[in-house]
């Protein structure tokens, strides 16, 4: 009833806006006296990116986190990793183009993103994944944006003006299962924001006044100014004046002097509005039920949807739940929601008053005293009636806020936002492994870890020594444990495990963690790691704190690195060889001689020599060397062989060639210079007294292993007298 009244008033007053207004004073009165809940805007839920037609844009004041609607798109495009220079095991990934729309009205800036719930874009500005952003926040000068302008043609492109969007280009999708995950965003259009604002913007044919207005972070508009002052009015309490020339939206007390009515009018019919003496007061019961619970958005928990109870004794009954679509601080939210429950607790008086004169200056909302009595009223309803100007007054004073303490925000686990970090890396050929590969093929281990948890991965390059990069087919996403030697391995034999060496690593992501071992793994390749140009297995590692790590109980010398053992200096590399190392099949042609990493957090490749390099394809050293006199005068040299692949070494077991062909190469050198060499078939030489003769004393015999692809270093036979 009082909708249809003040509606029609306020459509004769001040025309679509005050039938507006009209129409929410009227709702307000008629959910006063006759029940219900207020209507309004209702918290949308945070983890949708809609794109459907219709769907409304809102308006956005002060920061909000809001999903968006998907306004161009093209289709996905597919990308194939076919492998590389080196013939990595490929795959695909896919990257996709789109534009999502934000608010219909201009934003200052845009902060973090959420994708599926985890950060996409941090708040310093950057992207978890590869790809680009691009903001076109909604001014009237807004250019089409030239991605959309490349795929549609200039004459299809909108500058949509007016129209906050951001435009993703090639956006990585490999995190989100190959799809475009749903999206929200956090959007700052405003420095400071409160209730007040958006009614102000959206008619600006009204003042706001009052000193209730409900400071808060931010709010979202998507309805118009009667449903959105139902949702602000649960909480906030509103009214809306309509004696002046432009109507006046108050939030709580004005401070405006109120109008002293005249002596009410008396009626010859008692059963009139006011009776006969013209006047009626009443006591309206207060609100049933268990007090009100605002739903709103928490500033304090990346802005999502909480709850705040008012204090006090629990009541029976199912709680009205007030919906505000505005982003607070859960201490503002618990002043409001202890605001409302005590309104709801209030048995506000009522007076029907008829006067005998028409004043402009009262109408709905205008504050009114009566002459002869205390106390403040505001006009709910006017109307003119055959006996006189019937106003229904409802009591008006301040509202205490009582007690209860600063609001909570609960626990909650945000997701990390970390910067990224630069990329380190280490590459290194590995030894053939005889139950893996073709034994011709060249085997590399990289890896690569950052200096913290903000490296995400990073794309492998072979770097050709003039700056250009060739991809090595893959990216490596897991970081591996590398870092630097603090002291140098001082030399050991290869052969029995080494209890007194000790050398401290320092990891360059200090969060990782180097683990012990019992002995009985020694022969699974357990802890296997590369320290400078040797191969090491280590089982006890002992943390230092700060990354720090010492290890010892080592085996030195493995997989064929022996040579390495007495060439270590401080500052070497150290890496873990282990399933968090990427392992490349490099081929016949070898591995590259530097291998490079460029990540998210890197403004120019990390860089790495490949370390052991050859070691896949050249046979090891052989052992056991030996030189005996024969009867003739002869020299008789033999040593024992050893085969790539074959690790184990079983006693009494002669190890398989690993080879195309049997070969070695006997040489006689001085001063690092060859003098003469022999070619042998089989493990053993036998040097006739005429070729020793030619010989020099002091001239030192070696051996080498010649394999299909390589030759082995050398084994020192003897020098001769």
């Amino acid at each position: 009833m009082a909708t249809i009244v003040f509606s029609s008033i306020g459509g004769a007053v001040g025309g679509p806006i005050g039938r507006n207004i009209g129409a929410f004073v009227g709702r307000s009165v008629d959910a006063a006296l006759f029940g219900g809940s207020a209507g309004g805007a209702r918290l949308r839920e945070l983890d949708v990116t809609l794109s459907s037609y219709g769907q409304p844009l809102p308006r956005h004041y002060g920061r909000m986190r809001v999903a968006g609607s998907v306004i161009w798109a093209t289709e996905l495009e597919e990308h194939i990793e076919s492998g590389g220079l080196l013939g990595g095991s490929g795959g695909y990934s896919y990257t996709a183009n789109f534009a999502v729309a934000l608010a219909s009205r201009p934003l200052v800036s845009l902060g973090r993103i959420w994708a599926d719930g985890k950060l996409l874009r941090g708040a310093a500005g950057d992207l978890k994944v590869g790809g680009t952003l691009r903001l076109h926040a909604g001014g009237e000068g807004q250019q089409p944006d030239p991605l959309i302008v490349a795929h549609e043609g200039e004459d299809q492109s909108p500058a949509f003006r007016g129209l906050a969007y951001v435009v993703f280009e090639q956006l990585e999708l490999v995190s989100f299962g190959n799809r475009i995950p749903s999206l929200t965003f956090e959007v700052f259009a405003d420095a400071v924001c409160d209730l007040g604002r958006p009614a102000l913007e959206l008619f600006g044919g009204a003042d706001i006044a009052g000193n209730e207005r409900g400071a808060c972070d931010g709010f979202s508009v998507e309805d118009t100014l009667a449903d959105t002052l139902a949702a602000i009015a649960p909480v906030v309490p509103v009214s809306v004046d309509g004696a002046a020339e432009r109507p006046r939206i108050v939030f709580g007390d004005d401070g405006a002097a109120p109008i002293v009515l005249a002596e009410p009018a008396r009626a010859g019919d008692d059963r009139g509005f006011g009776k006969d003496s013209g006047e009626a007061r009443r006591r309206d019961p207060p609100e049933a039920g268990a007090p009100a619970v605002l739903r709103y958005f928490d500033s304090a928990r990346d802005y999502l949807p909480a709850l705040q109870y008012p204090s006090g004794r629990a009541a029976t009954g199912q709680p009205r739940m007030l919906e505000l679509p505005a982003t607070m601080h859960p201490g503002q939210a618990r002043a409001l929601v202890q605001r409302a429950a005590v309104r709801q607790l209030r048995t506000p008086d009522r007076l029907s008053w008829r006067s005998a004169t028409c004043d402009p200056a009262v109408a709905p909302g205008t504050l009114v005293r009566l002459a002869d009595r205390l106390g403040t009223w505001r006009v709910a309803q006017w109307q003119w009636g055959g006996t006189g100007v019937e106003l229904e007054l409802a009591a008006w004073g301040p509202l205490p806020l009582p007690g209860g303490g600063e609001g909570e925000p609960g626990r909650f686990a945000a997701p990390a936002d970390l910067l990224p970090e630069r990329s380190r890396v280490v590459a290194c050929e590995l030894p053939w492994n005889a139950q893996g590969a073709l034994p011709d093929r060249a085997h590399l281990a990289i890896a690569v870890s950052g200096a913290g948890p903000g490296w995400t991965g990073a794309a492998l390059y072979a770097e050709d020594g003039a700056g250009q990069l060739w991809p090595l087919g893959g990216a490596s996403r897991r970081p591996a444990a590398l870092g630097t030697v603090t002291d140098a391995l001082p030399p050991a034999g290869s052969l029995l495990l080494d209890r007194v060496s000790r050398v401290t690593v320092t990891l360059a992501d200090p969060l990782l963690a180097l683990a012990s071992l019992p002995f009985a793994t020694i022969t699974e390749e357990s802890n296997l790691a590369l320290i400078g140009e040797e191969l090491v297995q280590f089982l006890r590692a002992e943390p230092l704190g700060d990354g720090r790590w010492r290890l010892s109980h080592l085996l030195r010398g493995c997989r064929g690195t022996q040579p390495a053992i007495s060439t270590h200096v401080a500052g070497e590399a150290f890496a873990l060889l282990d399933n968090r190392a990427m392992l490349i099949d490099a081929g016949t042609a070898g591995a590259p001689e530097t291998v490079a990493a460029l990540g998210r957090g890197d403004t120019e490749p990390a860089l790495s020599a490949t370390h052991l390099a050859g070691l896949s394809q050249r046979p090891l050293r052989p052992v056991h060397g030996r030189a005996a006199s024969g009867l003739d005068g002869a020299l008789v040299l033999s040593w024992t062989r050893r085969a790539r692949g074959d690790w184990r070494w079983a006693d009494g077991t002669d190890v398989p060639v690993a080879e195309e062909s049997e070969r070695y190469l006997v040489t006689a050198e001085r001063e690092g210079a060859v003098l003469r060499s022999w070619t042998a078939l089989e493990p053993r030489l036998s040097l006739a007294t005429a070729d020793l003769a030619e010989l020099a004393a002091g001239t030192v015999l070696a051996v080498r292993q010649q394999g299909t692809r390589g030759i082995s270093p050398p084994l020192f036979l003897a020098t001769l007298h």
